[in-house]
């Protein structure tokens, strides 16, 4: 199973807002996840899951006012934003004539 810290934590702030339905939601997209590991890797998952832990943290940002989740969204979109460079094509450099 992919291992993504950031998980743990919005699930935290997740309960501390009292957002029991979105946990459940988070749950249920890591472990849709978890099975294609093999297939896809683990990098790639976690890209995955970080981006699913942004759109939730986003829309949770314009209906909660609470610095937290404005600090967290900034982590999860920073780590996803690294871990995405990895997947993206390197550009053909033009030649230069």
């Amino acid at each position: 199973m992919v291992e993504v810290p950031e998980v743990e934590e919005v699930k935290s702030l997740l309960r501390e807002l009292g957002e029991e339905d979105l946990i459940r939601v988070v749950d249920s997209f890591v472990a849709l996840n978890t099975g294609l590991e093999s297939k896809k890797g683990k990098e790639f998952i976690e890209v995955s899951v970080l981006g699913f832990l942004e759109g939730i943290l986003t829309a949770l940002k314009s209906k909660v006012d609470d610095p937290r989740v404005g600090e967290l969204y900034e982590k999860v979109r920073k780590r996803r934003a690294e871990l995405d460079e990895m997947f993206r094509k390197p550009r053909i450099p033009y030649l230069e004539g």
